[in-house]
């Protein structure tokens, strides 16, 4: 609900872009992010700067060459972004926040329930295992069809 202190909590416009991290937001973040590996160089990044980043680009959709230049430069944004996606920890971000989310909430850390809707009830007793290969192999061939599929590697 929009009270008078949530909206001061959540108000954004005091920060130089809104996909910028408040104080407490970077605060929980950096706690998943790890620490420089030891014996090389110096870190000469600011790593809240490079999360800054990502979440611009995250947070607007824009293309990697549209990042601002006051923001560390894409190449080093997107080397992060591909690290931290290798070693896992956007998941333990993602996670932590997940359950940050859920005891604000007043729930338990991890749901003890789940929905299942009738359709997938009546899938799973029709097919089985059976039919779940079939409707893989018929989605392989359409994509093939369609033209869809590209042999441009990923860049992560």
């Amino acid at each position: 609900m929009w009270t008078v202190e949530n909206r001061a909590r959540y108000d954004r416009g005091k920060l130089r872009y809104p996909t910028d991290l408040t104080d407490a937001e970077w605060e929980l973040a950096k706690a998943e992010i790890p620490r420089a590996r030891r014996g090389g160089n110096k870190r000469t990044v600011d790593i809240r700067e490079v999360m800054n980043g990502l979440m611009y680009i995250l947070g607007t959709g824009w293309q990697w060459r549209a990042i601002p230049k006051d923001l560390p430069p894409r190449s080093t944004v997107n080397h992060y972004f591909c690290r931290w996606q290798h070693d896992g920890t956007l998941d333990r971000l993602h996670h932590a926040l997940y359950v940050l989310c859920r005891e604000q909430a007043e729930r338990e850390a991890s749901p003890t329930a789940a929905i299942i809707d009738s359709q997938s009830v009546k899938s799973a007793e029709k097919g089985g295992v059976g039919s779940i290969g079939r409707a893989s192999m018929a989605a392989r061939r359409s994509k093939a069809r369609s033209g869809t599929s590209s042999s441009t590697p990923r860049a992560c």
